[in-house]
This record gives C-alpha cells, sequence and structure tokens, in this order.
C-alpha cells in the first residue's frame, strides 16, 4: 500500500509539472496579407505638385482596391485630386501643394 502511494504521488508531481512548464509563446493568429504602398510602388512623379498629385492619387487608388475606403470617399477624394491637378497643370504649384495637403488632412492622410 505504501508504494502505491508513492508511486502515485511521484505520478502527480510529474503531471503537476508538466502543467506548470513553460509553454512556449502563442503565435499571433495569422491576418489577411495588408501590403501598403512602398516608396517603389508609389509612381515616381515628377518633382513638385506633378508627382505629389500622382503618388497622392496612387496612394487612393491602392486604398480603395485594398478596401480601406468606400468608394464614394473615394470618388470625393478623386474630386480633390482633380482640382490639385488642375491647380498644377496651370502651374499654381503653391496652391495644388495647398488643396493636397487640406484633401489629406480632412480625409486622415500623413501629409
Amino acid at each position: 500500500m505504501r508504494a502505491c502511494l508513492v508511486l502515485l504521488a511521484a505520478f502527480t508531481a510529474a503531471v503537476s509539472a508538466g502543467c506548470n512548464a513553460a509553454r512556449p509563446p502563442q503565435a499571433a493568429p495569422p491576418g489577411p496579407a495588408v501590403s501598403a504602398p512602398t516608396a517603389q510602388a508609389l509612381p515616381p512623379g515628377a518633382p513638385g505638385c506633378a508627382g505629389a498629385v500622382a503618388r497622392y492619387r496612387s496612394v487612393v487608388d491602392n486604398d480603395l482596391a485594398m478596401g480601406h475606403v468606400n468608394t464614394s470617399v473615394h470618388a470625393q477624394i478623386s474630386n480633390e485630386i482633380a482640382e490639385a491637378a488642375s491647380a498644377c497643370s496651370s502651374g499654381q504649384d503653391g496652391r495644388a501643394l495647398s488643396l493636397l495637403r487640406a484633401s489629406k488632412s480632412r480625409h486622415g492622410y500623413p501629409g
């Protein structure tokens, strides 16, 4: 009987030690692959307002494709970009860049 108790105590200790052993950290469940536009993926564009317009348009189009922005917001931003592009093409670089900054701020894009 005493041998059974010793055996039972040893078994209990072994099981308890296994429960208290450090577990390897659990990996986070994989989420959807999100591809943010990188500097290489953005259009190089010309320096100044033309390049800024092209880059902002690329980011917004990518956000639409990724589902980060809905079509009505994309349409609104596209209209704002078109206004900036028009100012840029007529030589009003400062106004164009100001319009882009305002649009980015309004819609939460980093300036």
